[in-house]
């Protein structure tokens, strides 16, 4: 299993612009062979947008993420957050 987990950091007046582009970089990839889940969740806590993806292999994502990436490749990200995404590729210890 190999899990990408993304913690962003929306500017309040692009949040909802944010979440669709999260939105769009799953759906570019559900339902394809390799992905098991991909989800797009928020912090009850602070303004934190967290984007979790789990794929059967590190080959799976590596294959999938490409396509996903194109599907947002448009987006200001740079205008959108506030602060650097945390991104984390995690696999079981």
């Amino acid at each position: 299993m190999f899990v990408l987990m993304s913690v962003h950091h929306p500017r309040p007046e692009h949040r909802a612009a944010l979440v669709d582009s999260m939105h769009r970089y799953g759906a570019a990839i559900r339902g394809r062979a390799g992905l098991i889940s991909i989800h797009t969740l928020a912090d009850e806590d602070s303004d934190r947008l967290v984007g979790l993806a789990i794929f059967a292999t590190r080959e799976d994502f590596e294959r999938l993420a490409p396509v996903a990436r194109e599907a947002v490749s448009d987006d200001p990200f740079e205008r959108w957050e506030a602060a650097p995404v945390d991104g984390l590729r995690l696999t079981e210890a």
